[in-house]
């Protein structure tokens, strides 16, 4: 089977603008910052901030991260960053972690997390972080 000269043609040029997309692609990416978690690493790295490797395996502090992760992600509102904060229950204690992209679903996460211990035993470190 013979391919035209004019079929090399339209192959060639398509491999090179596909290969230039991608060499564009790759270079737009390069120019992006990387995200910088350095305060938020030297924070958590204090033994008295709580982390998701504190929380305890006992029953009562396991079902009340499951009853606040299934409340959070059942609200179909919410973000991926919303459905992503980290949930750490230590003695009946919850602390929420993590950034969401609105007032609206921080408020919307600590109450979820109210509902099932009480607003007085939620600490939230949620931080807002809208879209660009």
């Amino acid at each position: 089977m013979t391919i035209s000269f004019t079929r090399q043609l339209q192959v060639v040029a398509l491999t090179l603008s596909l290969a230039g997309g991608w060499t564009l692609a790759q270079a737009q990416d390069a120019s992006k910052p990387e995200a910088d978690n350095t305060k938020v690493n030297e924070r958590d790295r204090s033994k008295s901030e709580p982390t998701a490797d504190q929380q305890k395996n006992n029953g009562s502090d396991l079902e009340i991260t499951q009853q606040i992760r299934k409340a959070v992600i059942k609200d179909k509102s919410l973000s991926t960053y919303a459905h992503n904060v980290k949930i750490i229950s230590k003695d009946g204690k919850v602390t929420l972690k993590g950034p969401v992209r609105s007032d609206v679903e921080k408020r919307t996460v600590e109450a979820m997390a109210a509902e099932v211990v009480g607003q007085a035993q939620v600490t939230s470190e949620l931080a807002v972080k809208p879209t660009k």
